[in-house]
């Protein structure tokens, strides 16, 4: 029936198109017009004669409906000229778009057909030129007209929405009616014609939930109080039906995904009343001690959770943080805990919304409370001092074994183990402190000086005797009490110096005193002289009462040739109890001093020279000196150094030289082992010839040489001639020189010196004549004795 319904729309449609195509070829076309031979003349101004055309053919633009599906082609429409008068001399022609292609045209009846099956949503309407001319000779008979063909719209084509799935957010527990969001389709069918377009929204899915407007497409609520804890996600399925919704009409749907958003509808719960934990004793301030955990529906911001202790007799020793990663709330612990002291706690904790919405404050409260029960456990612990530090103080010099304090610990736990004390050594490297193992007393080993060390830092330790890991560590200051041991003294190695025209009472010199021992046994200083020099002649003393004293001068008229130094006793004593005192002398030179009271000099040979130099003067006059001694320093040696010196050449004498080997001599053969030549000139060897003005002192030891001389040279030869040079020399020396040589040839006179093959060889020696020579040569003789003796006691 439906398709039956659309044929018959269609064939109206059709009827309508050639209605109207019939009344556009007998109405007359706006704005076109032919000049035709029949017409009548009107007048127009100043007699000009207006000719009024009579239109020669005329039309309307034309319709074709579109999706027809018919076995012929549509008729469009005709052309018609009123200069057709039917004999076939007129053709008709068609061009523009789709001429040829969609629209055709019968060139003699001028009848325009669609040969192809149009489309409105792709092109509404077409422009063609419509011509009359002359078969025969192609000359036109009608100047080209336009015409339009329009494309009449039928719906086909349903609704279509932007998207094919929408996505959506709203508050839970929105208000009935609250805008969720608004779809759109469109529909491409001509909107001014007919209903084809026409849009109306129905609601197929997600009631009784939602609803939505039927013009506009918005989506509202339908319902109140929609809780998302309770259901987080609604699908929902929204038509656009066109034909104004009747029936008949095109749709299409789309989906809508509408997620309702959290609001801070539920307050934090937690799941139980009661939280029970334990931490030991000797939990560390800050270790935690166990969790807690309110749970809360809502997500995001609403659902942060804040945690705090209200109550309880722990809310000193605890305390609770917020972990917001696992929205936890963690039990840490504050302060030290003792299980001897008290055993277990108790808190109160609240767990409170960090964000409330005012909306839903009635809702509320928004928070909730749990009770925490923590119980402490026993530990093993160390012992405990029950100072965390001590100050104690001995006096200085102080007897060996002297009580400086005592230290105390004890054992917390329920055991009360016995403790026992020492010394940390490396605090205590001079081992000046002993303490009593049992009781903790520290006592001094040795005589303290508080000038050397004021202060003493020693550690001590408290182990439990049974338990040796279990110790304890406590800082032990010692202060060393300052007695008066230390007399005053100068403050610096003074010197003064006193002008021989000083006058009377002036003053030429301010000392000060210094003191080891702390300011309760130093100043204030008082300088006084001595009982004995009160009265001194020459000098008094003025103490200034601000650890000061000042020398002044009682006489005028010193004299540096009759007395250029005084020393002057000066007694300082400090202000302690006892006070202690000591006696300084102050050197006091008498010096020359012009008229202002400069210095010129304090030597008190400075009087021989004329009164009338200054010490400028005498300073030029020393350095002159000092420049001519140089100059003539340096004259002399010039003077010695272009001297010809006198030397001895290659083949002169050889004297004071001797050649010593630790070898026996082998005779002749001896030239084998040594260069006979170093016996010519042992020096000359070496390039090192000695002057011949000086004496030689020193034995040159042979070098290597510059010309070695030949094996076979005769010594004795050598020697004599080495004799006569010498004995002939008028440059020698006036004294007798000795050539020793170490020659030993084969053949020689005195024969073998060495003894070394005395016990070994054949001698002729007799040595029988020792034992004449009485008990102090006794050995000798029985080491040297006949030979006859040796051989009867092999």
């Amino acid at each position: 029936p439906k398709m039956k319904e659309e044929r018959c729309v269609q064939a109206a449609l059709l009827c309508l198109g050639v209605l109207c195509c019939s009344q556009g070829l007998a109405a007359e076309r706006p704005g076109r017009a032919r000049p035709s031979l029949h017409g009548h003349r009107d007048k127009g101004k100043e007699g000009q004669v207006l000719h009024r055309s009579k239109r020669g053919w005329v039309w309307n633009q034309f319709f074709v409906i579109e999706e027809y599906t018919g076995p012929d082609p549509v008729l469009v429409g005709r052309l018609h000229s009123d200069i057709d008068s039917g004999d076939g001399n007129i053709k008709y022609i068609l061009s523009g778009e789709g001429a040829g292609i969609i629209f055709v045209i019968d060139d003699k009846s001028g009848n325009i057909h669609a040969t192809k099956t149009l489309d409105r949503e792709e092109r509404a309407q077409y422009t063609l030129t419509a011509q009359a001319v002359d078969r025969n000779t192609n000359r036109p008979l009608e100047p080209p007209s336009e015409f339009i063909v329009k494309v009449q719209d039928i719906n086909d084509n349903p609704p279509e929405f932007l998207h094919e799935n929408y996505h959506a957010n709203v508050p839970e527990r929105s208000n009935v009616g609250t805008s969720v969001i608004q779809v759109t389709a469109s529909d491409a069918d001509d909107p001014t014609y007919g209903n084809s377009a026409k849009l109306v929204y129905s609601i197929l899915e997600g009631q009784p939930y939602f609803s939505v407007e039927a013009q506009t497409g918005i989506i509202r609520t339908a319902l109140p109080n929609m809780d998302r804890e309770a259901k987080e996600e609604y699908h929902v399925v929204i038509q656009a039906k066109d034909m104004g919704g009747h029936m008949g009409g095109l749709s299409g749907t789309t989906k809508v995904t509408i997620t309702l958003t959290d609001v801070n509808d539920n307050p934090p719960k937690f799941p139980q009343s009661v939280y029970q934990m334990s931490v030991s004793e000797a939990a560390v301030p800050g270790e935690e001690v166990g969790r807690v955990k309110a749970k809360d529906p809502d997500i995001g911001e609403n659902g942060l959770v804040a945690y705090s202790i209200i109550d309880g007799d722990g809310m000193d020793m605890f305390e609770i943080t917020t972990d917001y990663e696992t929205q936890e709330g963690v039990v840490k612990l504050k302060k030290t805990l003792d299980y001897e002291t008290k055993k277990s706690y108790s808190l109160k904790v609240e767990a409170a919304n960090v964000h409330i919405d005012p909306k839903f404050i009635s809702n509320g409260p928004f928070k909730d409370t749990v009770t925490v029960k923590i119980a402490v456990e026993d530990a093993d612990e160390p012992p405990v001092f029950l100072k965390p530090s001590y100050i104690f103080e001995v006096q200085e010099n102080a007897a060996s074994g002297t009580v400086v304090g005592k230290v105390h610990a004890k054992d917390p736990d329920a055991a009360n183990s016995a403790i026992r004390y020492s010394i940390d050594r490396h605090t205590d490297l001079e081992r000046y402190f002993v303490i009593n193992a049992e009781d903790g007393n520290i006592k001094t080993i040795k005589t303290l000086d508080r000038e050397e060390m004021a202060w003493h830092n020693i550690s001590v330790f408290a182990v439990e005797v049974h338990k040796q890991h279990q110790e304890a560590k406590v800082p032990v200051a010692i202060k060393v009490v300052d007695v008066n041991d230390n007399a005053p003294k100068f403050a610096a190695a003074y010197e003064a110096f006193v002008c021989e025209n000083a006058r009377s009472n002036q003053q030429f010199i301010t000392i000060s005193a210094d003191d080891k021992d702390d300011s309760a046994n130093g100043p204030r200083f008082i300088f006084s002289l001595p009982p004995e020099i009160i009265h001194n002649p020459n000098f008094t003393l003025r103490d200034n009462r601000d650890n000061t004293a000042s020398v002044l001068v009682r006489r005028e008229g010193f004299s540096r040739q009759k007395q250029d130094l005084y020393l002057l006793p000066i007694v300082i004593s400090d202000g302690g109890v006892p006070p202690l005192s000591s006696t300084n002398t102050l050197s006091i030179r008498v010096c020359g001093c012009d008229g202002s009271g400069s210095l010129l000099s304090c030597n008190a040979e400075a009087y021989v020279l004329n009164a009338g130099l200054s010490t400028g003067a005498l300073i030029a006059i020393l350095a002159c000196i000092v420049i001519l001694l140089v100059i003539v320093v340096l004259f002399v040696t010039l003077k010695r150094q272009k001297k010809e010196p006198l030397i001895v050449f290659e083949e002169e004498d050889v004297r004071e030289n001797i050649i010593t080997y630790d070898d026996e001599g082998g005779g002749e053969e001896d030239t084998e082992a040594f260069d006979i030549a170093t016996l010519q000139n042992p020096d000359g060897i070496n390039g090192f010839i000695p002057r011949k003005d000086i004496k030689p002192e020193y034995q040159y030891l042979p070098r290597p040489g510059l010309r070695p001389a030949p094996n076979s040279v005769d010594v004795d030869d050598f020697i004599n001639s080495r004799i006569q040079e010498a004995d002939n020399d008028p440059t020698a020396p006036p004294y007798d020189s000795i050539q020793i040589y170490g020659y030993e040839g084969r053949g020689s006179v005195a024969g073998s010196l060495s003894s070394l093959e005395s016990a070994t060889t054949d001698s002729d020696l007799d040595y029988d004549y020792l034992q004449n020579w009485g008990p102090r040569f006794k050995k000798l003789a029985d080491l040297y004795g006949s030979k006859d003796t040796f051989d009867d006691d092999s």
